[in-house]
């Protein structure tokens, strides 16, 4: 589990012996359950998660009572919710596995650690910060720009690996869609 977290991090920065098992010393390891849940809305988030295996998802319920996913993270991606995770206050999100995963987390104190001792880290993380905000920028224009049903090709064709793994109805919040309308989607050949 450790190795794909290292592989990752090498892929933008180098890293030393010494620093990889810096690194190791400073992530838990667990594995989670389909529907088991990592964060509950209300708790304040404690770790940064990386997921070594498996599929997470971070959503909300909306003032009709309905869940709205936000967010998800296959292998090799981050998830947390940065604002409760850095000022350690109640979280605005829930955070829930759709699949068997293999999650590594490093806790505020650990991750801090990381910084100081593996300065290479530092930049390392603003460069997951810096994708993961053009991605929600971009997502934030075809958003504006797109219609649903050209929404939903768009990011079938983008990332066909979610369109297999991710419940219908989890696809239809993220996308903000009806699971019906999404079901008459996917039945139309493009």
């Amino acid at each position: 589990m450790y190795k794909n977290l290292i592989d990752h991090i090498e892929k933008y920065v180098p890293l030393k012996d010494s620093e990889v098992e810096t690194v190791c010393d400073c992530f838990g390891s667990f594995s989670l359950n389909n529907k088991a849940f990592l964060l509950n809305e209300g708790e304040v988030c404690k770790s940064y998660y990386f997921t070594a295996k498996g599929c997470l998802r971070m959503f909300f319920y909306n003032d009709k009572g309905m869940e709205q996913t936000v967010q998800f993270a296959l292998e090799n991606w981050w998830l947390t919710d940065l604002f409760s995770f850095m000022d350690q206050i109640p979280s605005s999100y829930s955070v829930q596995a759709i699949e068997k995963s293999e999650i590594l987390a490093v806790d505020a104190a650990n991750y801090n650690r990381l910084l100081e001792e593996v300065p290479v880290l530092e930049r390392y993380f603003r460069i997951m910060s810096q994708r993961a905000l053009a991605a929600y920028q971009f997502r934030m224009k075809l958003i504006y720009s797109l219609s649903k049903e050209d929404m939903y090709w768009h990011f079938a064709s983008s990332f066909p690996q979610f369109v297999q793994r991710i419940p219908q109805y989890m696809l239809a919040s993220y996308l903000g869609l009806t699971p019906e309308y999404l079901s008459e989607l996917r039945k139309k050949v493009r």
